[in-house]
């Protein structure tokens, strides 16, 4: 790693040219044409940005021939610093970029680089009594406990199907602050009937867990057959749908024949869009050995859309024992493929995604144990 002296915590403040001079001086006597990772600092040392490159010399020296409305000009204006390190190549230049960002929270990485407003999550909350809602990577930063289904575009049909199959199971959706009252669990301070009533729970699209209308395992068993219909195992919530619909239908209801049928459509579109991503995580379980800068060869064990491990490229027969043991570690059958993701696990899957759809080719180096 190098890093050059910082001209702004000299006793003069030099002029904008001289600072933007000695910053691209520094890059020109000291960064190579190698992959790597750089940071931009302010005057007091933190962290502004964090970059990465195939070339990192190429890239910070593109900064200083920047218009000045553009945003790496306007970034240079903002820097007393540079620091860069080298990477075996771009993709550990890539995962690397990732941590950096996740750890530093730079305030000019605003999407940690990738338009991440558009791909959602159904999340199956924490908590006393689960709920389903729809999680959007905004601004690139996740949070929040639970499980995490996806990712997918489109969140806003997304939100049209998760009130379908929370209404099929009777989950609630009422804020996380309302307290939870089961029937099989009295509270310690009754508090009397609490006012206004659950009207999901009146129309009978909501267990009511808020209200005593259920008791907790009641609740918990309807919590696990949404697990089961969104990791597949299960089509209890589509098969309600449709037994309504075809109720409906015998007695001439046709009107709400109808509304059941579109709720079915929502549900059975939602169970295609799951089964889609599950493939596509899957797909992206398999051995990735990638050239390095001088021969700093590496392999990735990528399952399910996430680095299990990475090690040097093999150049003994110790060495290829050694992966080989590692590869029936991190690929053994006894890790379930239809789980949902966790929260750290979402910026990861989305890298490589992304990578992947970037560079086809690349897919072609990859092998399946097994």
């Amino acid at each position: 790693m190098a890093r050059e002296e910082n001209p702004l915590l000299s006793s003069r403040r030099p002029r904008s040219a001289e600072r933007l001079a000695a910053l691209r001086a520094t890059v020109q006597k000291g960064a190579a044409a190698r992959p790597g990772v750089y940071r931009m600092l302010a005057e007091d040392g933190g962290v502004i940005y964090v970059g990465k490159s195939k070339r990192v010399r190429s890239r910070l020296l593109g900064y200083f021939r920047c218009a000045p409305a553009e945003k790496g000009a306007r970034l240079l204006r903002e820097t007393g610093g540079i620091e860069w390190e080298y990477t075996p190549s771009e993709f550990a230049a890539l995962r690397e970029e990732l941590r950096l960002i996740k750890q530093l929270r730079p305030r000019f990485n605003v999407a940690n680089k990738r338009d991440l407003s558009h791909y959602g999550f159904l999340r199956i909350t924490g908590g006393r009594a689960p709920k389903l809602t729809v999680h959007r990577c905004a601004r690139g930063r996740t949070s929040g406990d639970g499980l995490y289904y996806g990712p997918f575009l489109g969140p806003e049909l997304l939100g049209e199907a998760v009130r379908e199959l929370s209404d099929a199971l009777g989950l609630r959706d009422c804020a996380d602050d309302v307290p939870m009252r089961y029937s099989d669990q009295p509270e310690l301070i009754p508090l009397g009937t609490r006012t206004p009533g659950c009207i999901r729970y009146e129309i009978k699209k909501c267990l009511g867990p808020c209200i005593a209308g259920c008791s907790a395992r009641a609740y918990d068993e309807q919590v696990a057959l949404a697990r089961a219909f969104l990791e597949g195992v299960s089509d209890g919530p589509i098969e309600r749908f449709r037994t309504e619909m075809e109720q409906h239908s015998a007695t001439l209801s046709y009107e709400r024949a109808a509304l059941y049928r579109d709720k079915l459509r929502r549900l059975e579109r939602l169970r295609e869009q799951f089964g889609r991503i599950r493939f596509a995580l899957e797909s992206l379980s398999f051995v990735y050995p990638v050239p390095g800068f001088g021969g700093d060869d590496r392999v990735y064990l990528i399952r399910r859309g996430t680095v299990r491990a990475e090690r040097a490229a093999p150049r003994t027969t110790p060495d290829r024992f050694d992966l080989q043991r590692l590869i029936d570690e991190v690929y053994q059958p006894g890790e379930p493929h239809r789980g949902p993701v966790r929260l750290h696990e979402i910026d990861e899957i989305l890298l490589l995604s992304s990578w992947f759809r970037r560079f086809p080719d690349e897919l072609a180096k990859t092998w399946v144990p097994g």
